[in-house]
């Protein structure tokens, strides 16, 4: 963990440079020392059947969730959410200057026992 997990309607895809983002989302969450770097994911689950509002014109939504594990305090978590968010509205500023644009994050931390993981790619970070 952490998973940043982005929600994007389908009508932004060539201009919303997911990579872009995560790779300067994934910079911010190793450098925040909150998280190990092997846990670390980002992802994107294209929506192509959506209606916001009024549904008159062609608006665009990315909401994103940085799921966590448990045992961070709210006070270890909120600059980095406001720096991460600070970062997704520099990145989707352009496109948002061009058109109708709905951008959010939420943060959901799992449950401390019943989260089930397995993952061999923590020991490439590990110091030795």
């Amino acid at each position: 963990m952490p998973h940043f997990i982005t929600e994007c309607s389908e009508n932004i895809r060539t201009e919303a440079d997911l990579p872009g983002l995560f790779q300067q989302v994934n910079r911010l969450l190793a450098e925040s020392g909150l998280f190990p770097l092997g846990g670390i994911r980002s992802r994107a689950h294209w929506v192509d059947t959506w209606q916001m509002a009024d549904g008159a014109h062609d608006y665009a939504f990315v909401h994103m969730t940085l799921k966590i594990g448990h045992g961070r305090t709210q006070q270890q978590l909120m600059p980095v959410m406001e720096q991460l968010f600070a970062c997704i509205c520099e990145h989707f500023a352009d496109l948002m200057a061009r058109r109708y644009l709905a951008l959010s994050l939420a943060v959901e931390e799992l449950h401390p026992q019943l989260n089930f993981k397995q993952n061999n790619v923590h020991a490439l970070f590990r110091k030795e």
